[in-house]
């Protein structure tokens, strides 16, 4: 039995330590509240200890098992674990093959700052399989290498606590009728503004909302978070650049991303190829007719 994630959710995560140390752990740049890690082990890792914080990961490879809550548990490739604060666990590995996952830890703070007064979530099964919850979760914990932007946390936080609240049986908090208007403000600003770094404090300043109800009443208006309509904005922009012939690595600065390889990254994930192999389509296309 093979223990190891499908490819197809590696696509962007990387292998930060191959090559490395065999045990090893690897941190990201992250705000104040996150922390995110990426750790691989052989055997047992940690001592029984506690945290202060949230641990919410993904099992990437091997068989994670750990105790907690006076049970053993195990986790596999694809799985969710979900740890609350001060609750004794331990962990390692639970073959000879070794084990690789990512997990992102959360002060309880933060989570009460998005959950609009509603109790802090107690998942009981710290173990949970769920292909949404899982892609939320490697939203933030794929580019392990990227400082997350700051709208994209607010959007990321607003639907991870919708995860684990629905996985702790609390009923959802009914959002009132959508707030068209400061949608539209929202939207109508980030267009004005793609170019640049938008903050959160910004939109809340346009539209009156605090950022995790706007992050709700855009995606009710628009489908989608502030972060990403954004992204697509620069994207729309990145290509006409691409089509008037200009180097992509200036593309990638004045369209607003922060490298080009956030650029490249971000240009595969919404049109499923490089920025290069478009470019080399635009022009082939022409002399192909």
């Amino acid at each position: 039995m093979s223990f190891e994630l499908d490819r197809q959710a590696f696509e962007g995560l990387g292998r930060l330590c191959a090559g490395a140390a065999e045990n090893c752990i690897i941190s990201a740049p992250d705000p104040v509240g996150m922390e995110r890690i990426e750790a691989r082990f052989h055997g047992s890792a940690f001592d029984p200890h506690r945290h202060n914080t949230y641990a919410i990961g993904v099992t990437l490879q091997g068989v994670q098992t750990f105790r907690y809550r006076g049970a053993v548990r195990l986790s596999l490739p694809g799985q969710i674990i979900v740890l609350h604060p001060d609750e004794l666990h331990d962990g390692g590995a639970g073959t000879e093959d070794g084990l690789r996952y990512r997990m992102l830890y959360l002060e309880p703070s933060l989570m009460l700052d998005c959950l609009g007064g509603l109790s802090l979530p107690f998942v009981r099964d710290a173990v949970v399989r769920d292909d949404a919850f899982c892609a939320t979760l490697l939203s933030a914990l794929g580019p392990l290498r990227q400082e997350l932007d700051e709208l994209f946390v607010a959007d990321f936080l607003s639907q991870l606590m919708r995860s684990l609240s629905r996985h702790a049986g609390q009923p959802a908090k009914p959002m009132a009728r959508t707030a068209w208007r400061a949608a539209a403000l929202a939207r109508d600003y980030l267009t004005e503004n793609a170019t640049r770094p938008v903050t959160s404090g910004e939109l809340e300043a346009v539209t009156g909302l605090d950022r995790y109800a706007l992050s709700r009443h855009f995606r009710a208006a628009f489908s989608t978070s502030p972060h990403r309509f954004l992204v697509m904005r620069r994207l729309q922009r990145a290509r006409r650049m691409i089509a008037a012939g200009e180097p992509l690595a200036q593309i990638a600065v004045e369209a607003g991303f922060t490298d080009q390889s956030h650029f490249n990254r971000q240009f595969k994930k919404a049109f499923g190829m490089t920025p290069g192999r478009w470019s080399s389509l635009i022009r082939e296309g022409p002399a192909a007719a």
